[in-house]
């Protein structure tokens, strides 16, 4: 049978702040553990609003000088296809989660959905805040948040009976 990379999705409102960063810091984590095409990530917002443009350029300059690194995608919708193409779809907050289930009608694909912060090992926060209308403070927890969750959804997937 032939391998199957296990696949991530992870969602906010926009997709040009908490899941993008999400998205590239899982993928950074992945390279640095040589898992890469063993596990794919990608991201999305529930809005239509940001649609094409990259990720927020707050976000982007909090990340290289917090975390050295560089930020890549391009924002896209949630689609309900993306049920069916992903393995684990993460969301950042409680609105997002019951937004994302509300998309699932006929209640297929409610095992495939959890909010990100449950992947937490240091953080206690249930969810990620949006940092979109606050000062840079918010972008560094932001990216220390979605850190320690990136490392324990990696952990947890490591222990799995799951071949990565």
């Amino acid at each position: 049978m032939p391998y199957k990379p296990y696949k991530l999705l992870f969602v906010c409102l926009g997709n040009i702040c908490r899941s993008p960063a999400a998205e590239n810091i899982m993928n950074h984590l992945i390279e640095q553990n040589g898992l890469q095409g063993k596990v794919l990530c990608d991201s999305a917002g529930m809005g239509s609003w940001h649609v094409g443009h990259p990720p927020d350029r707050r976000m982007t300059a909090a990340a290289l000088k917090k975390l050295n690194l560089q930020f890549k995608g391009t924002a896209r919708q949630f689609q309900p296809s993306d049920f069916e193409a992903f393995d684990l779809i993460l969301a950042m907050d409680k609105e997002n989660y019951y937004d994302i289930l509300r998309l699932d009608q006929q209640r297929q694909y409610g095992h495939k959905v959890k909010l990100m912060c449950d992947y937490c090992r240091t953080f206690s926060d249930r969810e990620v805040p949006d940092p979109y209308y606050g000062g840079p403070e918010g972008f560094n927890y932001v990216l220390d948040l979605l850190l320690d969750a990136c490392s324990g959804l990696l952990e947890e997937l490591q222990t799995q009976q799951w071949p990565i």
